[in-house]
């Protein structure tokens, strides 16, 4: 049987607002980002089946709020609706993190009210998304905006800054992206951690890249990390 989760962290009560919560960490992923944080997940073979999983998450029922699929990128895999379907049933909330890579299983997770909260993650404009994620999924990300902005789901879009990769100048300009392309929700900056195992060879990484970004009128611009 197909093992397609790499790992569980039990409970966390950060990474779904305003929620307790366990997450679900998928493996493999469609790009390569070169600061990618979980080189293992994204690199190694998944280790929980689907019926462990969802032992798992039965055995939490009326412990925890909600669930994380995280990775990875946990849209590849097709085991997440059966999945969804069981926590939905168990009384959980679910939130995905996502690159947006894959529209159309958002956009059918939205319509089968399996998802509840969504974070998206804004590699980087288009003319540097090829540099930075090693895939040409740009319009992908660009149809799983516009589909979430349509949408009544609550999400938030994310950033990672490396300040060798996203400069000041490439955080205003997402930031102006973002405007014209009507989202109005929070904006997380999150800053690079420096001295951790990544997927790519970078040098440390400086904090003033984001200070120039942080004062906008429409969209709520924070910093995580």
């Amino acid at each position: 049987m197909p093992k397609p989760i790499y790992s569980i962290t039990p409970f966390t009560l950060l990474d779904f607002p305003g929620k307790t919560a366990c997450i679900l960490w998928f493996a493999g992923c469609n790009m390569r980002c070169t600061y990618c944080y979980n080189p293992d997940i994204v690199l190694g073979k998944g280790h929980i089946s689907l019926v462990e999983a969802l032992g798992f998450l039965e055995s939490r029922r009326g412990l925890l709020q909600g669930m994380v699929l995280s990775g990875g990128e946990c849209t590849l895999h097709p085991t997440i609706f059966p999945l969804l379907e069981a926590a939905k049933g168990y009384g959980f909330d679910v939130k995905i993190d996502t690159n947006g890579s894959r529209p159309e299983v958002l956009k059918a997770l939205i319509k089968r009210c399996l998802v509840d909260y969504v974070a998206l993650d804004f590699k980087a404009l288009e003319h540097r998304y090829h540099t930075i994620t090693k895939s040409g999924l740009f319009t992908e990300f660009v149809e799983s905006l516009s589909l979430l902005n349509r949408s009544s789901v609550p999400f938030e879009v994310r950033t990672t800054v490396h300040s060798d990769l996203i400069t000041h100048d490439d955080l205003q300009a997402m930031v102006g992206w973002l405007q014209r392309h009507a989202y109005r929700g929070p904006y997380y900056i999150q800053h690079y951690v420096n001295d951790v195992p990544v997927l790519g060879a970078l040098g440390r990484s400086r904090r003033d890249a984001v200070q120039a970004a942080l004062s906008v009128d429409d969209i709520r611009v924070m910093e995580r990390g």
